[in-house]
This record gives structure tokens, C-alpha cells and sequence, in this order.
């Protein structure tokens, strides 16, 4: 199905400033040369712009490439800016960033590891 991001097994934020003028060839094109990452796996890489009110998400569908775009008409993302950096996120902390929220919420329930009984 067309841009259904939920078969997305990682989801990685391309911290820094991305040119948000790059189609398809050209994202995909950045995450090998800048992050060492396949753009053909079964990730979502998502790209800002230096506006942070624009995002592009680039996304491998098995037989092409969807670029979905999202422009905000008030407010701006909480984008990392760490230059030339990937950043792995969950799906929660997508989700905070699409409502506007920054991606580490403090006071957020953080994952726990079960411990072993022995």
C-alpha cells in the first residue's frame, strides 16, 4: 500500500539541515554517502529542512521509493541539529515529533529489560 509507514522496521532522523530541494535520487543518494545506511531497507529516514516546518520522509516500498512531504503552517519541528549525524527513534518519539514535541521527553515512561528470576 502506498506509504504505509507502519511496516517500517527503523525509523531514522537525519539530524543537521538537509537541502529539502533533493527528490528521491537525491535522499536516497545522502544515506549511504552520509550515514552509511542501506536507503533499500526496511527503514523510514526523515529529513529537515533549515525552516523546521518542512519534513520529507523517504521510505523503500520492495518495488520503489515514496517520498511523503509535510509542511506545517504554525509551528516548527523539534529537530536535532547535531551536524551529519543519524539518529534512531522509535515510534513513539516519531510520533512526538510529528505533534510538534521534542524527541526525549523527560518525563516519558523509559523501556525497561525484564529481569531474570532465577
Amino acid at each position: 500500500m502506498l506509504g504505509d509507514l507502519s511496516r517500517a522496521e527503523r525509523i531514522y532522523l537525519a539530524c543537521g539541515y538537509t537541502d529539502l530541494r533533493q527528490s528521491i535520487d537525491g535522499l536516497a543518494a545522502t544515506v549511504p554517502q552520509r550515514f552509511h545506511l542501506d536507503p533499500f531497507s526496511n527503514s523510514l529516514f526523515l529529513f529537515c529542512g533549515r525552516r523546521c516546518d518542512r519534513i520529507k520522509a523517504l521510505f523503500w516500498e520492495g518495488d520503489g521509493f515514496v517520498l511523503l512531504y509535510k509542511r506545517l503552517e504554525a509551528g516548527r519541528f523539534q529537530w536535532p541539529r547535531e551536524e551529519s549525524e543519524v539518529k534512531h527513534i522509535t515510534t513513539q518519539q516519531f510520533r512526538w515529533l510529528l505533534e510538534g514535541l521534542n524527541i526525549e521527553q523527560p518525563k516519558a515512561h523509559k523501556p525497561v529489560q525484564g529481569i531474570q528470576l532465577i
